[in-house]
C-alpha cells in the first residue's frame, strides 16, 4: 500500500514536465489525482498512464488566470474524489528576458499565472483541506539565487511571491492541520529543453554548476521527493524552500 493510499491530490500544469512528473509519483503513491491543465490531450494522456498503471486519475480542463476556471477545476477534483488533501501548484508562464525587453502584459502573465493563481488556489483549497488535514506544495525557482540576474529579473521577481505566500500559509494555516512548502527543481522538462535550444551555452554552463552534473528526472527525482513530502513520513516539515536540483543553489 502506498504512502498516500487514501489521499486525493490536486496537480496544475500537470500534462507535462514537471506537473505530469509529480502528478505520476502522486499516483505511484497510491493519492488519487486530478490533472488540470489548458491542453485536454496533454491531461488525457497522463491520466492514461497513471491509469495504466493501476491508479485513479482525472483531467480537468483549467486556465489558471482566470478565478471561475479554477474554482471550477477545484470542485470537479473534489466531487468526482470525495475530498482533497493534496495541492501542488506548478501551472506558471514565467516572463524572461531583460526588463526592458519584458513588457507589461509579459509581466502580467507571469504574476496571474504565478504567484496571483496560487494564492487563488491556495484560498479556495484551504476548506477542503482542513476538514481532514492536508499539505500544499508551490513551485518557485532558484533564479533569485542567480548571481547575475540579467534576463531573469522578471521571472525571479513572481517565483519569489510564491515563496513568500507560501510562508505566510505555513504560518497561518498550521493550526488548521494544512503544512505549506514550497519546491525549486531542477527538471528536465520542456522549459529546459527550450531553454537549452534557445541559450546552449549558457545552459550547459549552468549545468556544469550542478555539483551531481544533471538535470534531475521530472519523476524520479521531483515527483517522488513531493509524494515523500506530501506524507506522513514528513509531517512537521512545514514552510520551508527546498531546492531539488543537485545542490546548485544555495538558500542560507
Amino acid at each position: 500500500m502506498g504512502v498516500l493510499q487514501g489521499s486525493v491530490a490536486l496537480v496544475t500544469g500537470a500534462g507535462q514536465g514537471v506537473g505530469r512528473g509529480i502528478a505520476l509519483a502522486l499516483a505511484d503513491a497510491g493519492a488519487a489525482v486530478a490533472l488540470a491543465g489548458r491542453t485536454a490531450s496533454k491531461l488525457e494522456a497522463v491520466a492514461d498512464e497513471i491509469r495504466c498503471r493501476g491508479g485513479r486519475a482525472l483531467a480537468l480542463d483549467c486556465n489558471v488566470r482566470e478565478p471561475d476556471s479554477l474554482k471550477a477545476a477545484l470542485a470537479r477534483g473534489v466531487d468526482h474524489f470525495g475530498g482533497l488533501q493534496i495541492l501542488v501548484n506548478n501551472a506558471q508562464q514565467v516572463p524572461l528576458g531583460t526588463l526592458l525587453d519584458v513588457d507589461d502584459a509579459a509581466f502580467a502573465s507571469g504574476w496571474e499565472s504565478g504567484p496571483l493563481a496560487t494564492f487563488r488556489m491556495m484560498k479556495l483549497a484551504h476548506p477542503h483541506l482542513a476538514a481532514r488535514g492536508g499539505c500544499i506544495v508551490n513551485l518557485a525557482s532558484s533564479a533569485a539565487m542567480r548571481w547575475d540576474l540579467a534576463g531573469y529579473g522578471a521571472y525571479a521577481a513572481v517565483k519569489e511571491a510564491i515563496r513568500q505566500l507560501t510562508r505566510a500559509a505555513a504560518c497561518e494555516w498550521a493550526a488548521d492541520g494544512i503544512r505549506t512548502n514550497c519546491i525549486l527543481p531542477l527538471g528536465n522538462s520542456p522549459a529546459m529543453d527550450g531553454w537549452t535550444r534557445a541559450r546552449p551555452q549558457e545552459s550547459a554552463a549552468f549545468v556544469a554548476t550542478v555539483p551531481q552534473r544533471r538535470v534531475g528526472d521530472c519523476e524520479d527525482d521531483i515527483g517522488r521527493f513531493v509524494a515523500t513530502l506530501c506524507s506522513d513520513a514528513c509531517r512537521y516539515v512545514n514552510g520551508q524552500s527546498i531546492a531539488l536540483d543537485g545542490g546548485q543553489a544555495f538558500l542560507g
